[in-house]
């Protein structure tokens, strides 16, 4: 892979869609190092926060995209509305003279809709359909309105992110519905370039292993520093990564010229690092993969 100080996505353009905290601010940071223009959504902004007890906003995140060597600029959608979503694209294509490179569909905002432990006739229907309208609805919704401005240039990539490379039963109905539909979407989407004979067009799913998120580091009771630590409440935390690691995954995808070879495909961070040879920020490489088959499958840890 080429150095990110070597900027390979200069002068490209990216939406980030959800890219608040998280994978998306991950992602979104990680394509700023590589020298892109990011356009960063989301509902949270300065004052007016959208997920209760969360402090990040888009502006935050913009703001590390510019910091980085990137040009983060912060647009507040609610991805749920496709006339907000219309507005978006319709900016984009005036400031940034028709080009959309790159679109990340990370929309989500379903953590505080699941419910674990329950059966699907135990659940809220209103919690799990709201959770299919966050998850999957904003997904096609903003795909609608970003994809006139890649096929007018006929080249782009576009990323889903999801949860898993695999089919396995994620524990939550909705939140199985959620994830694996993404993937399907990615699919689907590479089935409609090749129909439509668009070759220069890309669709990818890609996942995160266990993902060290904001939210993730207060529930643990640690901060980045000490995370380690956070193994003492769960195990399995010992194989987490940070929303770098995907981040960086992305900004490889975005940078390889052979890309579509991956068209239609669910890809993991663990195997787009072998593949591209980037590193977490500590310079590790974490596998869940194979720590999930190793440890969690066979029943131990």
């Amino acid at each position: 892979m080429r150095s990110l100080r070597n900027r390979p996505l200069k002068g490209s353009v990216a939406v980030v869609a959800g890219a608040t905290r998280g994978a998306g601010r991950g992602i979104a940071v990680s394509l700023g190092e590589a020298g892109a223009t990011v356009y960063c959504t989301g509902r949270s902004t300065r004052g007016h926060p959208a997920t209760p007890g969360r402090r990040e906003t888009i502006e935050e995140t913009a703001q590390l995209v510019t910091q980085a060597g990137g040009r983060g600029i912060a647009v507040r959608v609610d991805h749920t509305r496709p006339e907000m979503v219309r507005r978006l694209f319709g900016r984009v294509r005036r400031e940034q003279h028709g080009r959309l490179d790159l679109l990340v569909n990370d929309v989500w905002g379903g953590d505080a809709l699941t419910t674990w432990g329950k059966f699907p006739w135990e659940l809220g229907i209103s919690q799990g359909l709201l959770m299919l309208e966050r998850g999957i609805h904003s997904h096609i919704i903003t795909s609608r309105y970003a994809l006139p401005l890649m096929v007018r240039r006929k080249k782009g990539l576009v990323v889903e992110i999801t949860d898993g490379d695999h089919f396995r039963y994620r524990g939550n109905l909705f939140y199985d519905l959620v994830k694996v539909s993404v993937m399907r979407l990615a699919y689907g989407l590479s089935m409609e370039f090749e129909e439509a004979g668009l070759r220069k067009m890309t669709s990818v799913a890609v996942t995160p292993g266990f993902l060290r998120s904001e939210t993730i580091l207060e529930w643990m009771g640690v901060k980045e520093e000490n995370w380690r630590e956070g193994a003492r409440k769960d195990p399995h935390f010992i194989a987490s990564e940070t929303p770098s690691y995907i981040g960086r995954a992305i900004a490889a995808l975005a940078a390889d010229p052979r890309v579509h070879r991956w068209s239609g495909r669910t890809l993991a961070t663990w195997n787009l690092s072998r593949e591209y040879s980037f590193t977490d920020v500590d310079g590790s490489r974490p596998d869940w993969g194979t720590y999930f088959r190793r440890k969690i499958l066979k029943g131990s840890v």
